[in-house]
């Protein structure tokens, strides 16, 4: 008799073979002598959709609304329903005797295979891999140490709940938004409260009044003093008539040392990395969208297995990971690394002195860490090498000492006034070796900023060069970026309403809107619905999106909402809170979600109509700005068609190396640049060709058929993916 493993995704799948000495290969499973491996293709199964209760459904109408069905069903997913068959098939195998659950170890994972496994009908024992990296060493110890999949029952349990819950209200009230004001209207308790706090940054800047402030800095050799007011210790007033007499008053007196103070100082490492923060830092430093980081992450986590588990929202290790962190240090000290790791391996470390070692702040994945699997660089692409030296140095600087240094601050005296300078030197380099002096912490005042300072005595006079009265004005926010937006996101307290404690509370402990595993999909999302624009890495809301707040209900533009829900799930996870209760909760919500919205006095129009007619239907044609490309779409949500007017590519303009834009279709397609510069596609190719980096005609053909797609195809493939043979830059 033989156990059945059911993995989330082939490639893991084909590991866990490997390891398990499964060599007899089929396409959908691998077999030995003791275990038959096969996978889902994330999930296989879903909930059924609307029509799948009453063929009425497939007509969008209010007067069919709730659509409430008093059992919730599942459904094959038809692009994936070979695989579903194949696993159906060896579930059902007389001679497996039981099945191990080796999805992903989480909510969502659990789903996968718990799905699969009810919709096949399957009775036979099961048992659970919990693991967070997919390594040779993992994987063996994680079979040693199976449990009973009944443990994780109250987990699948929660993900039901979260599934079903979003199904109730997502469908009905965008069905309902959508059939009340015939245009395509979509809300949800996640993105709508995202877009809710996009739309009060935006609020904020159109409302800033900006205020000019005045200081005063006087310089005496190479040194700037900064006035700092006696009282509040601030470097800024807004009276420019009070600092006008004080630089009266302090013009022709000399400064006299009044005090020198020295302190050894520390600085720690910041803590290891879970997914928010590490796709935070790749947006700040590489511009890559959350989306982005996290295929780049799979591809490390699964592919070459260098990094663990990366949708975790912990940024802490647990104390039975730290035995393996010499081994760790062994796998990743390679190439840059190399010296870095010499230095601290063979370290003795104590779990209990270690401040990045928490058990109770790691729930089901610890921080994002190197596996202890041999890396390979040259093997990997210039992205995953980027994301793989943020998390190695990441876990390099955790395990240096702190780094010291000795701040020294001046402070002078100047026509009664108070004055002061400020300036460190680095006794021990500490954790800033890892970066390389490339990276620098905060500045906790950035108006007085460090500088080289000479060694003075108090008491001391010191002549005066210059002095003056410097004059600044106030800023208003700064838009969302995708790296600022998913702060946001993972800590939305100052956007509730409420001014609840409890829930302020809620939504610190998990994690806000979404979970790290959904926020890349839900702000893709939120741009594949023309509900955000890009402008240069700024994130704008359009049109489209400000209506729909008005015409929402209250409720679902609020953090509240998902504080709510997601305190509720945790208690089911944990067997404290019964899961029919919550679902007869979320039903009477839906209800009155529906009944506020019907009774809504409001309109929509499009403001982004052209005079373009649909070839299919004939109405006139709107102009939206995708992620990454300007595009045509039909105005009636039933009919469809969309065309692709202009996409940003990865070709760089010859005049100010820029990326450019294609317009056109086929032979008439044109690169066109902000600069001014216009290229046809044949002149570029044959440009291409002279500098060495021609692009075939099999190439382009591959391009043109593909541009053909984008009509039917999502709108968050990028021209690099469509162009992934052609090197342009």
């Amino acid at each position: 008799m033989k156990t059945l493993v059911i993995a989330e995704k082939p490639s893991v799948g084909r590991d866990i073979a490997r390891v398990l000495k499964c060599s007899k290969k089929n396409n959908a499973y691998m077999e030995g002598d003791r275990y038959v491996v096969t996978w889902g293709l994330g999930h296989l199964v879903e909930l059924a959709d609307p029509e799948g209760y009453d063929k009425k459904y497939k007509e969008w109408k209010m007067e069919d609304l709730p659509i409430m069905p008093r059992k919730m069903e599942i459904q094959v997913i038809r692009q994936t329903g070979g695989q579903y068959q194949a696993v159906k098939q060896q579930i059902h195998r007389k001679d497996v005797k039981d099945i191990v659950i080796a999805t992903d170890a989480g909510r969502e994972g659990e789903l996968v295979a718990r799905w699969i496994l009810k919709k096949a009908g399957n009775q036979k024992p099961c048992r659970r891999l919990w693991i967070s990296s997919v390594t040779d060493k993992a994987i063996r110890e994680g079979f040693s140490h199976l449990r009973d999949a009944r443990e994780y029952d109250n987990l699948y349990h929660a993900a039901v709940c979260r599934a079903e819950a979003d199904w109730l209200v997502g469908i009905n009230a965008t069905r309902a938004l959508t059939c009340k004001y015939n245009a395509q209207l979509s809300c949800g308790r996640v993105q709508t409260p995202t877009l809710a706090m996009i739309a009060a940054r935006e609020e904020e800047i159109r409302s800033f009044v900006p205020q000019s402030y005045y200081g005063i800095t006087a310089q005496a050799g190479q040194v700037t003093f900064t006035w700092r007011d006696k009282k509040s210790g601030s470097t800024r007033s807004f009276q420019k008539e009070r600092m006008e007499e004080l630089l009266k008053k302090m013009k022709n007196s000399p400064l006299v040392v009044e005090k020198v103070e020295k302190r050894e100082k520390k600085t720690y490492a910041p803590l290891l990395y879970d997914l928010t923060e590490l796709q935070r830092d790749a947006n700040k430093k590489f511009g890559y969208s959350a989306k982005e980081t996290l295929n780049i992450m799979q591809q490390l986590y699964e592919t070459h297995k260098v990094l663990t588990y990366p949708r975790t929202d912990s940024r802490y290790l647990t104390s039975d990971v730290v035995g393996t962190i010499g081994e760790r240090l062994e796998a990743c000290g390679t190439g840059p690394y190399r010296k870095l790791a010499a230095k601290i391996r063979g370290q003795k470390l104590d779990p209990k002195k270690l401040s990045f070692v928490n058990d109770a702040k790691v729930s089901d994945h610890h921080a994002i860490i190197p596996t202890e699997q041999f890396v390979d660089l040259t093997h990997m692409t210039e992205r995953e090498r980027k994301i793989y030296d943020l998390v190695v140095r990441r876990f390099l600087a955790v395990l240096y000492p702190p780094c010291i240094y000795e701040e020294t601050m001046l402070t002078v005296r100047c026509g009664g006034e108070e004055l002061a300078a400020r300036g460190d030197v680095v006794k021990q380099s500490g954790w800033r070796e890892v970066y390389e002096n490339r990276e620098e912490e905060e500045e906790e005042n950035q108006e007085l900023r460090r500088q080289l300072l000479p060694s003075l005595r108090e008491g001391e006079e010191l002549a005066v060069s210059r002095i003056q009265l410097r004059e600044g004005k106030t800023t208003p926010p700064g838009r969302f970026t995708e790296a600022t937006l998913l702060s946001a996101m993972e800590n939305p307290v100052k956007y509730m309403t409420s001014g609840s404690r409890e829930m302020a509370r809620t939504l610190g402990e998990t994690g806000g809107l979404g979970t790290v595993a959904t926020r890349a999909d839900i702000i893709e999302k939120l741009f594949n619905s023309f509900l955000l624009e890009k402008k240069g890495q700024e994130i704008h809301l359009t049109s489209k999106a400000r209506q729909l707040l008005k015409l929402v209900p209250a409720d679902l533009r609020k953090p509240e909402l998902t504080a709510d829900w997601e305190m509720k799930l945790s208690r089911i996870a944990k067997g404290q809170l019964d899961d029919g209760k919550f679902m007869g909760e979320i039903r009477d919500y839906t209800n009155r979600l529906l009944d506020e919205i019907r009774t809504e006095e409001g309109t929509f129009r499009h403001e982004n109509m052209t005079n373009k007619k649909c070839p299919r239907c004939g109405k006139r044609l709107l102009a939206v700005n995708g992620k990454k490309a300007k595009l045509l779409v039909c105005q009636d949500r039933e009919c469809g068609y969309r065309e692709t007017v202009s996409r940003v590519t990865n070709a760089r303009c010859p005049v100010c190396h820029k990326r450019m834009e294609m317009v056109g279709k086929g032979e008439e397609s044109m690169f066109v640049c902000s600069c001014g510069h216009k290229e046809r596609l044949s002149k570029f190719q044959e440009r291409r060709k002279k500098e060495g980096g021609g692009v075939s005609k099999r190439d382009v053909a591959a391009y043109m058929k593909k541009q053909q797609k984008e009509a039917e195809e999502p709108l968050n493939n990028a021209f690099a993916a469509a162009l992934k043979n052609i090197k342009l830059d």
